[in-house]
């Protein structure tokens, strides 16, 4: 019963000076804003990421272009070629099923007064068998159209297909990609997000053409490869680096020109990365929170100087030093709580609000722990502030305090 006393008599003093209260806690309100918005933010991309990647399936390797030592100093160096694909195919047909060599790049695609900006995929047929990826209209690029050295032929992924046709058919019609002419063959399925590659919204065109007569590239931008088991994969990386290795004419003891990863090492890059971000945010967020605690030691300072009349009457009518401290202490908690409990609000508020303009790009996702994390957080640095205007208050003579004016 004395402590819910207590937390009346705490409301009241706030009450007295509502205004002084809510603005001790815009320091606790914007710290803990920054924790909720941004852990939510995080966790939303990470989650997000991560389980877009699991879509490139666990047997699944992913080889990129590396880096050799010039200089003292890593250069990245551009070594995949279109043949290296069927190198590692022919020579490990035993753990491998098929290899599909990609070369991404930017451009526009454009049908009549519809403009778009799109990824342009160069790649073969192996694509879409290595990441089951369904046509739904037509067909999907054929070995004829790798041969023919620059088929102006072009799949377009679900996205590109609806806002450039909508209800039109689209097979057949030519379209501008980069200012040359392609007929669309075929429209795949929707398939959404590929690690952070989004595939709905991706033109795939032959390789030879994407590397001949679009880009003039020699080398590719990645090289996707499907082992036939997932428990052979260290042996299938193993194997295919040296099948790499003796492409490319690697001598003994020096480093591999390319980079070989699969989803497990990707997902570990991933929450590497998520860590740093999360230092740097949580790095601000703490920032604001000390500014908040100093604000409300500022305004529990002034709050003791101007009740230093009513603390001596309470003393002298029997109040211990220890209640007048726990006194201040529950009012320094319940400001820094109520400002740890719209911080929330405000958090939440922030991060649907920029989910609604990235129009559904960031995909918040605020976990419960980090709302009572957040809460206990708002308490403990009410208590802390609170403690050096409490201890003051209590030491208060009760006889100069009572002929304070």
């Amino acid at each position: 019963m004395f402590h819910f006393r207590l937390v009346v008599l705490a409301l009241r003093g706030l009450q007295q000076n509502f205004l002084r209260s809510l603005l001790a806690t815009l320091g606790v309100i914007i710290g803990v804003g920054a924790v909720v918005s941004a852990v939510s933010i995080l966790e939303g991309l990470q989650k997000d990421v991560l389980s877009s990647f699991e879509s490139l399936g666990a047997d699944q390797l992913m080889i990129f272009n590396g880096s050799q030592k010039h200089g003292g100093r890593d250069v990245s160096v551009a070594s995949l070629v279109p043949n290296d694909a069927e190198v590692v195919v022919e020579e490990n047909e035993d753990l491998v099923v098929r290899a599909a060599p990609q070369y991404q790049s930017g451009g526009q695609i454009k049908y009549y007064e519809r403009n778009l900006g799109t990824a342009i995929m160069g790649t073969t047929k192996e694509y879409a068998e290595l990441n089951d990826y369904e046509v739904v209209e037509g067909r999907f690029l054929t070995r004829e159209d790798i041969r023919s050295s620059g088929a102006m032929v072009c799949v377009l992924g679900y996205k590109i297909r609806q806002e450039l046709f909508g209800a039109l058919p689209a097979i057949g019609k030519a379209v501008k990609i980069n200012s040359k002419s392609f007929i669309v063959v075929g429209t795949m399925e929707e398939k959404g997000a590929q690690g952070i590659f989004e595939m709905d919204r991706q033109v795939i065109i032959p390789l030879s053409t994407a590397m001949g007569r679009m880009f003039g590239s020699r080398h590719l931008t990645m090289l996707s490869v499907q082992c036939n088991d997932v428990k052979a994969i260290p042996a299938c990386i193993e194997k295919v680096k040296r099948s790499l290795r003796r492409s490319h004419r690697i001598r003994a003891g020096t480093k591999d020109d390319f980079t070989v990863f699969t989803q497990e090492q990707v997902k570990q890059q991933v929450g590497q990365f998520a860590k740093i971000f999360a230092v740097v945010f949580y790095s601000i967020a703490s920032i604001s929170m000390i500014v908040g605690a100093i604000g409300i030691m500022n305004i529990m300072l002034v709050s003791v100087t101007e009740r230093t009349r009513e603390i001596g009457v309470r003393i002298a009518v029997g109040a211990r030093r220890f209640d007048i401290l726990r006194q201040f202490l529950t009012e320094a908690s319940i400001i820094s709580m109520f400002g740890g409990l719209i911080g929330i609000g405000f958090g939440v508020a922030i991060s649907s609000l920029l989910q609604d303009v990235t129009q559904q790009l960031i995909k918040p996702y605020t976990p419960p722990s980090i709302v009572v994390i957040a809460v206990v957080m708002a308490v403990v640095v009410g208590i802390v502030s609170g403690i050096y205007p409490a201890m003051r208050a209590a030491r208060l003579d009760p006889v100069q305090s009572l002929r304070f004016e």
